[in-house]
């Protein structure tokens, strides 16, 4: 049971649209250097180097998650609305039955597509012992948390998000009621090809 008002979590709107000196874009950036991720360098990279310009172009909007007690920085996550297709060979009747109201079905190939929120990264900051301040868990109830907020705002059903393809990971998902669906393999210039498997829950 995630403990109400143990954790501050904070969208960097706040930073990149204030006035205040406090704040600014310059205030975040010095708040994301504390953050190191030596588990996951992508996650890193992308807090540092991403998070800011993707909120500002309204691709994602990233949320600092901070224990309240002593405001450090605790770990992070990053929201998205994404076009998602699945299939329905990969779903239940039961999920197909409730994908029908939010998404157009191609009964001709048997897909279904619509808007979803993804969980497009949730990374703990292993910073001088910060881990320690917050459990996996409980990063992922904050970012569900808040796609419950965009829920009762704007509707919608699904959620999901990709991962690696490793056992540890993929139990971590399952134990908290996500349920794979699909594999991705991915494309960039930069990094080789590997495949990431998709997971989904519904709201």
């Amino acid at each position: 049971m995630l403990e109400a008002n143990r954790y501050s979590v904070i969208n960097i709107r706040r930073f990149l649209n204030s006035d205040n000196p406090k704040l600014g874009e310059s205030r975040l950036l010095q708040v994301l250097s504390s953050f190191s991720c030596p588990r996951n360098p992508d996650v890193e990279h992308f807090l540092k180097k991403n998070s800011a310009e993707f909120t500002k172009k309204n691709q994602s909007v990233t949320y600092l998650v901070f224990d309240a007690d002593s405001m450090v920085l605790a770990g992070y996550f990053t929201l998205a609305l994404k076009p998602l297709t699945i299939r329905g060979e990969t779903v239940s009747n039961t999920v197909k039955r409730k994908l029908l109201r939010v998404s157009e079905l191609d009964e001709s190939s048997d897909t279904y597509t619509m808007s979803a929120y993804l969980i497009a990264q949730l990374g703990k900051n292993y910073a001088n012992a910060a881990e320690k301040k917050i459990t996996g868990e409980e990063l992922l109830v904050l970012a569900w948390n808040k796609i419950k907020e965009m829920q009762y705002l704007g509707g919608g059903m699904v959620t999901f998000l990709e991962t690696e393809n490793k056992e540890k990971l993929l139990s971590f998902y399952r134990n908290n009621r996500f349920s794979q669906f699909d594999t991705r393999q991915t494309t960039s210039e930069t990094y080789e090809s590997h495949e990431l498997v998709q997971l989904l829950r519904l709201l």
